[in-house]
């Protein structure tokens, strides 16, 4: 039933892609077979992540195999001089092993081997799937949302101290080095994911069987879910809004390679050097290829997962983790990406997911619906606040200010408490070691 949902949703987005002129998810995956891929340690994350249900000698000759293919792609690209623009000149042999395995599964396995090993396969196709399916949401956010609110949000962003532009300062200051280590880690995030994923699923091979709840189901809802707030509360950020836009074109060029970025989108070039004023937001028009993903923030939404599922791990990994989301944090406020109310929106909207994944996997108790009830309730707050109270806020930062920082501190000691409530009543019992019997 999973499959054929996620099979439907993604011809839905490549018949929407088609409509506005554009290759969709699943053509722009088929393409990647021949084609440089736009992320070849994507690739190559993906096909770790299938690897998990195979054993050691099996893992050797999967990765044997994608190097040589990627070899074999890398010579005759260079015979041919074909133009690789725009691609990495790795990735193709990663999906074809992860296709590969796919066929092996049908043809020789049976029974649960063969459950198993496609269960690892469709699990890489869906992490490969779920960046092409961002892409498509992102266009057709820019194409059917002709105005932003973005106005409202850097409004209502007074009350916590306009953080992006404080950090977009500070990244300036840093120079080239700054930005190109935030810019690594902004980038390379489902790679980090996948590093910590791999660490939940390492017992699989032996196992033969997945745990209840991993990362990558946590990964793939928000990706699911959090598009459909595009929709409502459409946001481009302060790099575009308040700014020029010039400083990461690279970030819409996907949508239009040979359109040049144009000051006239913006309010005024005001980011990072001046603050916006504070005046009564409107909705304003805006162009139709910058993607409208800022609200909530889903990098932090993602960077807040991989914190959450590090923190039962080796001291290595949680350090990771909490590197990971403080480095995101930085880079999303930093290259003006985000306002700071997208951010505590993002914590919010993932840990009310991740709580609902649990209470689905575990059952539905009354302090599993409490959370993700007080969760839903904060996030709907935010949304309504920074639309209909924008101005408030900003003229009473220190009243509007303090209650969204309470508001998500009280989400936040909501699910540790509760989580770990769970862990303690889950916990195997340990029974006494039986005494022996005096002579």
């Amino acid at each position: 039933m999973a499959a054929v949902v996620t099979l439907g949703f993604l011809v839905a987005l490549e018949a929407a892609a088609r409509h506005y002129g554009t290759p969709g998810p699943i053509t722009l995956q088929v393409r990647e077979v021949v084609h440089a891929p736009k992320s070849g340690g994507l690739l190559y994350a993906a096909m770790a992540l299938m690897m998990v249900v195979l054993t050691w000698r099996e893992r050797f000759f999967a990765v044997g195999a994608a190097i040589g293919v990627d070899l074999a792609f890398l010579l005759v690209r260079w015979a041919v001089d074909a133009d690789t623009a725009g691609g990495h000149p790795f990735g193709n042999g990663a999906l074809w092993v992860t296709l590969g395995a796919a066929v092996v599964a049908v043809t020789r396995r049976t029974g649960p081997e063969r459950v198993l090993l496609l269960k690892g396969v469709g699990l890489a196709l869906l992490l490969m799937a779920g960046r092409k399916t961002g892409d498509t949401w992102l266009l057709i956010t820019s194409k059917t949302r002709p105005t932003v609110l973005d106005q409202y949000v850097a409004t209502a962003d007074h009350a916590l101290g306009d953080p992006s532009w404080l950090a977009g300062r500070i990244v300036e200051a840093t120079g080239p080095v700054g930005f190109n280590f935030l810019d690594f880690v902004y980038g390379n995030l489902a790679v980090a994911a996948v590093v910590a994923a791999l660490h939940q699923l390492r017992h699989v091979a032996a196992e033969r069987r997945f745990p209840r709840h991993h990362l990558v189901r946590t990964f793939l809802v928000i990706g699911l879910v959090g598009p459909a707030f595009y929709m409502i509360f459409p946001v481009v950020g302060p790099l575009f809004a308040y700014g020029t836009g010039t400083e990461h074109w690279a970030a819409v060029s996907l949508w239009a390679p040979d359109m040049p970025p144009s000051e006239a989108w913006a309010v005024a070039n005001l980011w990072p050097g001046t603050l916006p004023p504070v005046a009564a937001p409107q909705p304003m028009p805006f162009d139709g290829i910058t993607p409208r993903n800022c609200m909530p923030s889903l990098h932090t939404a993602w960077a807040t997962a991989i914190f959450v599922h590090t923190r039962g791990g080796p001291r290595l990994l949680r350090f990771a983790g909490t590197f990971w989301l403080v480095a995101t944090l930085c880079a999303t406020l930093g290259f003006g990406y985000h306002y700071g109310a997208d951010l505590i929106a993002g914590v919010v909207f993932t840990l009310t997911i991740e709580a609902a994944l649990r209470c689905h996997d575990r059952g539905w108790d009354r302090e599993g619906i409490w959370l993700v009830a007080h969760g839903t309730v904060v996030f709907t707050a935010f949304l309504l606040s920074y639309r209909w109270l924008p101005l408030e806020m900003a003229r009473h930062p220190w009243v509007a200010g303090p209650l969204l920082l309470l508001a998500t501190a009280s989400v936040v000691h909501g699910y540790v408490r509760t989580t770990t409530r769970w862990s303690r009543s889950t916990a195997p019992v340990r029974r006494p070691e039986p005494q022996p019997e005096p002579a």
